[in-house]
């Protein structure tokens, strides 16, 4: 290949790299802060309020539905948890579908005495959004809100989604998922991509450009949820469609939702190659979403997810490029760069199977393992291996867990 083909391809990948991490949050504040401007001189201009408070009075009828399989080591929080929501009893019902446990998950829910609760028992494995459809179906509820089993809802968390929906333009709404330290993790770095992530949802949000949603605490009017197809990542998916649709998607960090990270290298990693195929899934299934006719949110979603699950292909390709350029020196500095990085990368998982601290190397090793994740995930999509049935993960749910601060 010639010589400047392979330059002109080295920089494209590492550009568009760079441009996800670093250019895109960048435009995003810009065009945050442009939005705002203008908002604020609306304001000067026509003295208009531009804070848009949600009526007090307006308390819709909620549906919490919760998909669950082998989850017996934290089913009874969930029900405790759900009890103790600063939420009207009359206006929620909550909704457990069983989706074919092998284990006392049924059992444990049977202790409690459940006058709003409702269980279904499915007898063959569905998948997650196959059981929220048909728990959807039971429901008359305005609002309905999806949520985890091993996820702990703070007490406010119900009031602060369903607040948005006094805006009927708005049609899902999404909240913040807080991550608590379980053996096997690495705080530091889980946190710093969450904030980072977060960050993002913010600014797309104001911008009114968000697609994808929170699984841990996702809302959705009843009337928008009508899934077109089966997802791996249904709370990436139902947001989305809902977006491309016409209707607002909003995401609230004063929703606050707690969840333990997975415990266990193997079973973080298993479960971000699930995700991973989850998103290629979502990609090839909706081509029509980089149609260049809606300008901002088509360009969201490229910048912000196409990109991001591009780029453990860009990454290797750039590499090989490097490799062949060797032979220039401006070259070789590059490549002793890249190739420096990646072994800091190798050096974070030796000490991470070692049970060290990472410090610095946090970063790239972290950075490695998502996108060797992503790439796995795309090889399983590919080969059709990933299907929309999950697998339980280990639980070790805390009792502190269930004293959520933010009671209001």
């Amino acid at each position: 290949m010639a010589t400047p083909v392979l330059q002109i391809i080295l920089w494209v990948c590492l550009g568009a790299v760079a441009y996800n991490y670093v250019g895109y949050p960048v435009v995003l504040f810009v065009l945050s802060s442009v939005f705002q401007m203008k908002s604020d001189l609306l304001y000067l201009i026509r003295r208009k309020t531009r804070r848009c408070t949600s009526p007090v009075d307006y308390v819709p009828n909620v549906a919490l539905l919760i998909s669950a399989y082998n989850e017996e080591a934290v089913i009874g929080a969930k029900v405790k948890n759900t009890l103790e929501l600063n939420y009207p009893r009359e206006r929620l019902e909550v909704l457990f579908g069983l989706d074919a446990p092998t284990d006392s998950t049924a059992e444990v829910l049977n202790q409690f005495e459940m006058g709003q609760f409702q269980t279904f028992h499915f007898s063959t494995r569905r998948g997650k959004l196959a059981v929220l459809r048909e728990l959807a179906r039971r429901t008359s509820a305005d609002i309905l809100i999806f949520t985890d089993a091993n996820t702990m809802l703070e007490r406010s968390c119900i009031r602060n989604l369903v607040r948005h929906f006094a805006d009927p333009s708005v049609g899902a709404v999404s909240g913040e998922e807080v991550r608590m330290v379980a053996p096997g993790t690495d705080p530091a770095a889980e946190s710093l991509y969450w904030r980072y992530e977060s960050a993002l949802k913010v600014l797309e949000s104001r911008l009114n450009c968000l697609q994808g949603g929170n699984g841990a605490a996702l809302a959705v009017r009843r009337t928008l949820f009508n899934p077109r197809r089966e997802s791996i990542v249904e709370d990436f998916q139902i947001p989305l469609e809902i977006r491309f649709n016409g209707h607002r998607v909003v995401y609230d960090p004063e929703a606050i939702a707690v969840e333990e990270i997975t415990p266990g290298f193997s079973a973080q990693f298993a479960r971000r190659i699930r995700i991973g195929a989850g998103n290629y899934q979502t990609l090839f299934a909706n081509p029509g979403y980089l149609k260049p006719s809606k300008t901002l949110l088509t360009f969201s979603f490229f910048s912000h997810r196409v990109l991001r699950w591009l780029t453990p292909v860009l990454l290797p390709v750039a590499f090989a490029c490097n490799v062949m350029l060797t032979m220039q020196s401006q070259f070789a500095m590059l490549l002793i760069m890249q190739s420096a990085f990646y072994m800091m990368a190798v050096s974070g998982y030796w000490l991470k199977k070692r049970s060290r601290s990472l410090g610095l190397l946090a970063v790239p090793f972290h950075f490695c393992l998502m996108n060797l994740a992503l790439l796995l995930g795309l090889v399983a999509y590919l080969r059709g291996k990933q299907s929309a049935v999950w697998k339980s993960t280990p639980r070790q749910m805390p009792v502190e867990i269930l004293s959520l601060k933010g009671d209001n």
